[in-house]
């Protein structure tokens, strides 16, 4: 086997560890749902045991990743991106990452809502850094009500009780990029002048 096959082979666990944790799923609940054992699906994380094919397509059914995302294999023939979007909470959401765990990238539409829709505020563990592309975006964050107009960016706490919708009932495009806690977009921008 070749240095850059084993490479690759010597970071798969720590890839299938970061997916597992990123999903909120125990050993437990993931042996349940693949029929692997969890003491294999234990070793195979910690690099103990090599992955296999037979270990690694009921990983990839479970997670709904492909097998290539899952070992981080080399991209190879047609290099466009075939975007598949994902309707959920009323909102369409367009994966602009591949990679599991980590900071995810999404384009996130808002359609066309109610104007005097009752926000639902919710939790969940992460960071989120979002700037809205078109449309107007009420972003009601703990007890603070926000407008933002295209071009504003926002960055904070998922567990901060949040609710995302449209400030004028039209539609809302924005891009996402979501991480657990810990990890948080970069901004290196210079301040405007006689700015403290």
């Amino acid at each position: 086997m070749d240095r850059e096959t084993e490479e690759l082979l010597d970071v798969v666990g720590a890839r299938l560890r970061a997916l597992r944790r990123d999903r909120g799923i125990t050993l437990a609940d993931l042996a349940v749902r693949t029929g692997v054992s969890e003491s294999t699906l234990s070793r195979l994380e910690s690099g103990q045991r090599r992955a296999t094919l037979e270990l690694l397509l009921p990983l990839s059914r479970t997670y709904d990743v492909p097998l290539d995302d899952l070992v981080g294999a080399p991209r190879t023939g047609d290099p466009r991106i075939h975007l598949k979007p994902i309707r959920r909470f009323g909102m369409i959401f367009v994966p602009l990452s591949r990679r599991p765990g980590g900071v995810q990238a999404f384009k996130m539409i808002i359609p066309a809502q109610p104007e005097d829709l009752d926000p639902t505020p919710k939790t969940h563990e992460g960071t989120e850094w979002l700037y809205v592309l078109n449309g107007r975006l009420r972003l009601i964050l703990g007890d603070r009500d926000l407008t933002l107009p295209p071009g504003e960016a926002a960055e904070f706490d998922t567990a901060l009780p949040h609710w995302l919708g449209s400030a004028d009932g039209n539609t809302v495009e924005l891009l996402i990029l979501f991480g657990l806690h810990g990890v948080r977009a970069h901004m290196r921008a210079h301040p405007p002048e006689g700015a403290p």
